[in-house]
């Protein structure tokens, strides 16, 4: 029984070890344009990923002199990620749209260039350090027709007699990010939109998740998922995809989900695990986004 129990530590250590090597020294940078469209400064319902953007990450020393600078071009879905080797210091780094925009299929809404966003550490470990950005914003010249840019001078109103009921609320237009153990209690199924428990994650990802996955797992299923690398990726980007169909205003677009998913799925364990801690992190709101998830009648 002893020989066994040392045989076993062994072979964790040698694991380990093999997971500190993969994911070592390395520093990793994502984000995400669109195209404002109504000048605001904000991201609203209107507004969508832009691709084809060039964007610029730059980092300083203490000095202020640049060390490190590198551009890189936005995917179809407007998403963007960079890889730095050898563990660079990316604390004093910046993101922001390069010049040069608003040609071609982005020049409808590369006339104006939002400001420079900084980065935020959201995951390290074994000296491998992810960040991502807030969301870069190109505009138009001149905002859309639809938008609102200015309000009528207010009026003053005789105070009501009983109070107003407070207006009806647009749960799909408010912001919510839940964890995926909210999304297997019962008391909360009623918020599943589009996809259903028993849904396949074949059905919801493709292809290359039936691969990794098999053509049989439901996503109730997909959510219970514990024990190695694929398992946390499934679980907490199906509760991505569950989060992006409940709330427009997620992190995370329907289709950047299933995108980045499968992309993950493509790619090596340590893509897989920087993807699932990703998915994580918007599906806890980052720490300022409430989940609201009312239990149902």
């Amino acid at each position: 029984m002893e020989s066994l129990c040392k045989l076993v530590f062994a072979v964790l250590l040698l694991l380990v070890a093999g997971l500190v090597d993969e994911t070592k020294a390395d520093g990793m940078i994502s984000g995400t344009v669109y195209c404002d469209r109504c000048k605001d400064g904000s991201l609203s319902l209107f507004d969508y990923p832009l691709n084809g953007m060039k964007v610029t990450i730059a980092c300083q020393d203490n000095t202020g002199q640049v060390t490190t600078w590198t551009e890189v071009t936005t995917n179809w879905f407007g998403s963007y990620t960079v890889r730095f080797d050898g563990n660079p210091d990316l604390s004093r780094c910046q993101a922001q749209l390069s010049s040069g925009n608003g040609q071609g299929s982005t020049a409808d809404c590369g006339a104006v260039a939002g400001p420079p966003q900084q980065l935020r550490l959201m995951f390290r470990m074994f000296d491998m350090e992810m960040y991502t950005v807030n969301s870069l914003l190109s505009q138009p010249a001149k905002p859309m027709s639809y938008c609102s840019t200015s309000s009528p001078s207010p009026r003053p109103k005789p105070a009501p007699l009983v109070p107003s009921p407070p207006p009806p609320s647009a749960p799909f237009l408010e912001a919510s990010a839940c964890p995926s153990q909210n999304w297997t209690m019962p008391e909360y199924a009623c918020h599943w939109r589009f996809v259903q428990p028993d849904t396949k994650v074949a059905v919801a990802f493709g292809l290359i998740a039936a691969r990794r996955y098999g053509t049989d797992m439901s996503l109730r299923e997909a959510l219970e998922g514990r024990g190695d690398v694929y398992r946390a990726l499934l679980r907490e980007g199906t509760a991505a995809l569950l989060n992006s169909y409940n709330s427009v205003m997620f992190g995370y677009p329907t289709a950047n989900v299933v995108y980045d998913m499968n992309l993950a799925l493509m790619g090596s364990q340590r893509q897989a695990l920087y993807t699932a801690m990703r998915f994580r992190r918007s599906n806890s709101g980052h720490g300022t986004i409430p989940c609201k998830l009312n239990p149902c009648n």
